[in-house]
């Protein structure tokens, strides 16, 4: 009985009912979108630096886990690793961004490049052919609509597009690494350095090695540093999560307590009846608080939905720009946290409608 008076009176008011489902579904959108940027920048950072086939990356000195432009490093830091026991191959890159700070483009010597990691693979042209090419990556190419041979202003200068490389591996944008350390002022000097050795096995003595000689300069193996992408490692990132969510619940709170307490006085009249047919205080509550539950269900699936067609959008608009990626396990939190906020919101409404004086519900008009 208690379902069909809650399914009638959310049918009776279908206006008031939509309203709070979508209001209701805004926080679960934003907590899922929050979560799948920060997921997808660094999944998509993670993935590109495992593509680079090295063993051990050495960064500069008081760098974070995130910094990755500008050119601290001198560039005979390279022949000196090089020469490294156990070291095969040493290259340096240089790291410039793009587009503020969601991307990126890369300095690299190609050759080196293959000889570490296989190198890129061409869906469109190849290499450079010369001191203006670069290289773009799908992502990159499909969100500026780029094809080999088109021109495209970086750094307010015009470059020709010389090949479109499969993402995953580096960068989105790849420059010579003597074009780019000139453009920039950088010349003899690079982000970072990368080693591959010639056994992984050796990995653990190499950076014990190099921490020795290389005092106060970050080196990790890339297993290590690739496992620092993550979201208990990018500084304020939970805590900014955390504030969202809280967010959430204050959203649902006040809306679903807004819409109970306006579907409260407008059921005065109707609570009475039922009060004096003998209805428990009890029994009032759960009419209150299941229509709050049905709609904080209805208010997440419809969120869930519209972070999927956020997701949907952004990938097809701004692929390279902004990587989200869908994050299914947080669903059972965001609906936690909004559901949570209908419930708490539902509850002082619920209690003065348990309260209700029949004679007094059944006079008022």
């Amino acid at each position: 009985m208690t379902g069909k008076l809650v399914l009638e009176n959310i049918k009776h008011r279908p206006l008031r009912s939509m309203i709070s489902v979508l209001t209701i579904a805004v926080p679960v959108t934003l907590i899922l979108m929050l979560v799948g940027l920060s997921h997808g920048f660094l999944q998509d950072s993670q993935q590109r630096a495992r593509g680079i086939g090295a063993d051990i990356v050495v960064r500069p000195k008081g760098s974070s886990i995130l910094q990755v432009s500008g050119a601290p490093l001198p560039q005979s830091m390279v022949k000196f690793l090089q020469d490294q026991p156990h070291v095969k191959l040493a290259m340096g890159v240089i790291n410039q961004p793009v587009e503020n700070v969601t991307l990126g483009a890369t300095g690299v010597d190609l050759k080196t490049f293959t000889q570490m990691s296989g190198g890129f693979e061409y869906i469109e042209g190849g290499p450079f052919q010369g001191p203006h090419d670069i290289l773009v990556d799908r992502y990159y190419a499909q969100q500026h609509k780029l094809h080999v041979g088109d021109t495209v202003k970086i750094f307010n200068l015009p470059w020709r597009v010389a090949g479109v490389i499969e993402s995953g591996k580096l960068t989105r944008i790849a420059f010579p690494l003597d074009v780019l350390q000139d453009i920039t002022a950088n010349i003899g000097r690079v982000t970072q350095i990368y080693l591959k050795l010639d056994d992984p096995k050796n990995t653990a003595e190499v950076v014990q090695s190099l921490k020795e000689q290389l005092e106060d300069y970050p080196i990790y193996s890339m297993d290590d540093f690739t496992s620092f992408y993550s979201v208990d490692n990018v500084p304020a990132l939970k805590e900014f999560i955390a504030f969202v969510m809280g967010v959430g619940v204050v959203i649902g709170f006040l809306v679903v307590g807004l819409s109970m307490y306006m579907s409260v006085l407008q059921r005065t009249r109707e609570i009475g009846i039922l009060k004096s047919l003998g209805a428990s205080k009890g029994f009032i509550m759960r009419i209150i608080l299941s229509e709050a539950l049905l709609l904080g269900i209805g208010g997440t699936l419809l969120g869930i939905g519209m972070s999927y067609g956020a997701y949907w959008l952004l990938r097809a608009v701004f692929p390279a720009s902004i990587p989200i990626v869908p994050v299914p396990d947080w669903w059972l939190r965001a609906a936690a946290v909004t559901i949570g906020g209908a419930l708490l919101g539902a509850l002082y409404p619920g209690l003065n409608a348990a309260r209700l004086d029949p004679i007094e519900a059944l006079s008022y008009e």
